[in-house]
Formats: C-alpha cells, sequence, structure tokens
C-alpha cells in the first residue's frame, strides 16, 4: 500500500456481527455509497509492477492460464477504467471457461465429490462409531496412519511385535511432529496433545476396545493370515477389521475370519501422513454400513477416498504395472531412464516411472514381477528392470537403482552402469536402438493407464472414470490440468488413443497383445463417445 491509501475502513474488536451492524449504520446515510471502483489506483512504478506481477504468476502458475489473465484483467482496469476492465474480464472468462485445463479442473471438483457417491449405499446408511484405532505396524506406512487420526484428535494403540521396532516407530512419529513444529507448522502445545493420544503395545489384547483396526505389515498373505486369525480372536464384536494391503485379495484376507463382513480394505499411500489419497476395497462380503463407516472416516482424516473392487493391484496399482511394462520396452527400444522420466515430468507427472521406482523401492516391482511370471507366464515384460534388483540396486534405501544417489541425498543422478548394462541387454536380444521422441513416450505410458483403465470400468473393478482420474491425481501425481488419464484421453478424442495403440501393436519390439484395446474403449472410440 501507497502512503495514504487504506486497505481496511474498519477493524471489529469484539462481536464481529454487532460491529459490523454498527459500522454500517455508521456509513448508510453517506450518498454515493462508497464503492471500491471508485478507489483511484496509483503505483509509481506501474508498468515494471504489472511486469513484475505477470512474471511471478507465470513461475508459480505455468500450467494455468487464468492466472494470468487475472493480471490482465487488473491492469486493463486500472488503465482503462473498471468499465472496460469488466468487458476484458468477460471476455477471458468466456475464453478460459472453454481450455483444456478449465474442464479438467472442473472435472477434478466434480470428481473428488462424486468419489463418496457409492451406488447401492445409501447416503442414510447408518454408520459404526470409530472413537478408538489400532495399528498393527509401527514401520512407514504404520507410524504415517497413525499420524492421521492422531492429527485428526482420535486416540491410537500402535502393536509391534518387538519393542526395538515399536521405539523406532514412535521416534519416527516424534520425529516428524518436531519437525513442523520447527518450521513453524504445528504449535508445540498440539504437538504433546497428540503425543498424548498415542498409545504403544506388544500384544494383541490391548486392542480389544479398538473401533477400527487396520493391519500395516509386510506384504505377504502368509503374514496377513496370521494377525487377522489373532484379530478374529481378540477384536470386538462389530470392530471393523482393515488390511492395508496394496495388491492382496481382500477376499481371501477376509476369509481367514469368521466375520468378513466386518473386514475392508484401506489403501494407503506413502508417506501417509500426507498422501491424499485412500483406495477403499470393497470385498464381496463387506456389509455396507462398514463401506459408509470408512468413507466417513476418510473425511474426517482429510483423504480422498475411491472405492475399488477387488482385483490384483485394485484401481492404482493394477493400472502402474502397464505403464511400468511400456517403461521397460522403452529403454529396450532406445531409450535411457532419464530420457523417459523428463518426457513424463515435462507432460506433467511430479515423477518419472524410473524416479517413482527407486523411490517406493525396485525390490517391491521384482516381488510382483516374481509372481507374475508364474501367475501368467504369456505376460511379457523387459528384463531390464530383474537385472537392476539382481545387482542389488533397490533405490534410494540402497543408494543406487535406476540412478545413483549420493550419500543422505535424493537428487537423482544418471548412472553409467547402469545405461552400460541396458545397452548390453539390448545387444544381446538383438536390438538396434532407435531415437524415440518425448510425444511416442508420453503416449505409450499414459495410453498404457488408459486402456487398463478402461478394462477396470468394463469388470466394474471402478464405478465410474471420475474415480479413476482421483486415483491417478490424488495419488500418483497424474497433472491436475489434464484431469486424469481418462478425462485427458477424452480431450484427444478416444478414436484418436485407438489409432495410436493400432499404430504401437505394429511395433515388433512391443507387445502387439498389450496394445488390444479394452472393448470399452474401442466401443466409445467407434461410437464417438467419451469415458465422461
Amino acid at each position: 500500500m501507497l502512503p495514504g491509501q487504506k486497505l481496511l475502513d474498519r477493524v471489529i474488536e469484539g462481536d464481529l456481527l454487532e460491529g459490523a451492524c454498527a459500522f454500517a449504520l455508521e456509513v448508510a446515510p453517506v450518498r454515493p455509497l462508497p464503492l471500491v471502483r471508485h478507489l483511484k489506483a496509483s503505483h509509481p512504478q506501474g508498468d515494471a509492477f504489472f511486469a513484475f506481477a505477470r512474471n511471478t504468476v507465470r513461475a508459480v502458475a505455468k500450467h494455468f492460464p487464468a492466472p494470468e489473465k487475472c493480471v490482465d484483467c487488473v491492469e486493463a482496469a486500472t488503465k482503462k477504467g473498471i468499465e472496460e476492465g469488466l468487458l476484458v474480464e468477460r471476455s477471458h472468462f468466456l475464453a478460459l471457461m472453454m481450455t483444456p485445463e478449465s474442464k479438467a479442473l472442473r472435472h477434478a471438483f466434480f470428481g473428488e465429490r462424486a468419489a463418496s457417491k457409492i451406488p447401492d449405499v445409501p447416503d442414510d446408511t447408518p454408520l459404526r462409531a470409530i472413537t478408538t484405532v489400532g495399528v498393527i505396524g509401527a514401520g512407514t506406512m504404520g507410524g504415517g496412519i497413525s499420524m492421521n487420526f492422531l492429527n485428526a484428535g482420535i486416540p491410537v494403540t500402535i502393536l509391534e511385535t518387538q519393542q526395538q521396532a515399536l521405539d523406532r516407530g514412535v521416534a519416527t512419529i516424534r520425529k516428524n511432529y518436531e519437525s513442523q513444529v520447527k518450521k513453524g507448522k504445528l504449535k508445540p502445545e498440539k504437538y504433546e496433545e497428540r503425543m498424548a493420544l498415542l498409545k504403544t503395545t506388544l500384544s494383541y489384547d490391548d486392542l480389544k476396545g479398538c473401533d477400527l483396526i487396520i493391519e500395516a505389515v509386510f506384504e505377504e498373505i502368509g503374514v496377513k493370515q496370521q494377525v487377522f486369525a489373532r484379530l478374529d480372536a481378540v477384536a470386538k464384536p462389530g470392530a471393523i477389521l482393515a488390511s492395508n494391503t496394496s495388491t492382496l485379495d481382500v477376499d481371501k484376507i477376509a476369509s481367514f475370519t469368521k466375520r468378513p463382513q466386518d473386514v475392508v480394505g484401506m489403501h494407503f499411500f506413502s508417506p501417509a501422513n500426507v498422501m491424499k489419497l485412500l483406495e477403499v476395497v470393497r470385498g464381496r462380503e463387506t456389509a455396507k454400513d462398514v463401506l459408509a463407516t470408512v468413507m466417513k472416516v476418510a473425511k474426517t482424516i482429510k483423504k480422498t477416498a475411491v472405492v475399488s473392487g477387488v482385483c490384483d493391484g485394485f484401481i492404482g496399482n493394477r493400472m502402474i504395472e502397464q505403464y511400468s511394462r511400456q517403461a521397460g520396452f522403452l529403454l529396450e527400444e532406445g531409450c535411457t531412464p532419464a530420457q523417459v522420466d523428463k518426457a513424463v515430468e515435462k507432460f506433467g507427472f511430479a515423477m518419472g516411472p524410473f524416479r517413482m521406482g527407486d523411490l517406493a523401492g525396485n525390490d517391491i516391482g521384482w516381488a510382483i514381477r516374481k509372481r507374475r511370471y508364474l501367475e501368467k507366464p504369456h505376460m511379457r515384460y523387459s528384463k531390464t528392470a530383474d537385472l537392476l534388483c539382481e545387482k542389488g540396486r533397490y533405490g534410494q534405501k540402497t543408494g543406487a537403482g535406476w540412478y545413483d544417489y549420493a550419500p543422505g541425498q535424493r537428487d537423482a543422478m544418471p548412472s553409467a552402469e547402469v545405461v552400460k548394462m541396458i545397452e548390453d541387454h539390448r545387444r544381446e536380444l538383438g536390438i538396434e536402438p532407435r531415437k524415440i521422441s518425448d510425444e511416442e513416450i508420453v503416449q505409450r505410458l499414459v495410453y498404457a493407464l488408459v486402456n487398463e483403465a478402461a478394462k477396470i470400468l468394463e469388470e466394474g473393478i471402478a464405478n465410474k472414470a471420475s474415480d479413476v482420474d482421483m486415483v491417478y491425481l490424488t495419488g500418483y501425481g497424474f497433472p491436475l490440468w489434464r484431469g486424469g488419464p481418462l478425462c485427458y484421453a477424452d480431450t484427444q478424442g478416444l478414436f484418436n488413443v485407438v489409432q495410436a495403440m493400432k499404430r504401437f501393436a505394429r511395433n515388433p519390439h512391443d507387445d502387439a497383445e498389450f496394445w488390444r484395446p479394452a472393448p470399452l474403449l474401442a466401443r466409445l472410440a467407434a461410437e464417438g463417445k467419451t469415458f465422461s
């Protein structure tokens, strides 16, 4: 503000409504009434100020056209007068409303609200009371899950099998909160309040009073069986038993209990105290009131919950597997990990597939592929990822993955060893490397997501297209301004998507079966329709 200018006419102390009414009566006799439009706009360096504002907006909102147009509107109003400024604003508004970014943002807005609507679960379904929560496992995921409930003021009991693991988990929770206090994001008294809600135990008996119990143990069906058998023996009647599994069969997990109606999947995303997405996996026998309660709990802990049916990988990980398969084929055909990642990140993803693998741990994907080789021997994978894991390059946690990492740092540095490994493998396959465009990289990865999503919709695993998009916007770093994989496919035209897939199917080094359009996608494209 410049000297002599006012931003506020009055600051009300005490009762706001009473003070506001008194101020309104005070100024009411003034005629004409003071209007903001009559305030004089002046700045000693007006042009320079607008240039600075425009450059700032471009830097922080480079993928969104509207913020820069807002600066244009303000400039027009100050230089040409309010009436002309309003006309400029109207013109920009109408033009922006038709942009892909506007459509994507509206799609995301309504999609987030629609995600909580489950077709056969009425809004007035009675809910179970959730006043205490148990979490089994104090590792990275268990600790993050616990923080969500502590943040919401809900008491949590964490169970571990060994005191050392329990102490380590609590120390990590404390460290996370202390970091927030240090940054000024959390008041010290709030930190103490949250930690006071946390209890620890080595005994399942201490979970008897919990209304909701979430297991976050090792992703192996035998381990899950042991946990749920114990829970079935100690949990009170009506307690909700949830699994944080990311790929395993929730129906099978439910069968380990005598109360399958009380079992549900609650798949949090790492770091669980940060990521917004919660995949709620509905088992064959999951009760409607359990489902409705978990969706309400998700809102309480400020998560975007999306319901998925039971299948290997549910919505998000089932799709990402196909995305990762294509990324591997691209390496065999001539790309480097850095080239693939840069192309996808330029498109708008928060992180490319190889940086993502290093962050999550490449050994996780390796374990899934080993299972696939037995269960689905016809499914083709590039062997590059297996070769990487055989070298012990699991990612950031080992200081080496698709990239090299300096001790204590997360900056991904291209690895000469990995590039040579890929080149050697390529020679063994007899593949002559070719130059692959960024456009092809993006299309192959994104359309792999789209085709698998179409299968998921047709199978009824996802209720609607916007649910798939919400999973990818809130859990997998898909660019918001593109609206999610299916919204993006709609903007490209499904006929064009199918034509591109047919072109990829003719690539002798790709997998022709992989690019067979899902029946739903083929039908929508033929009829000139869209997913949404």
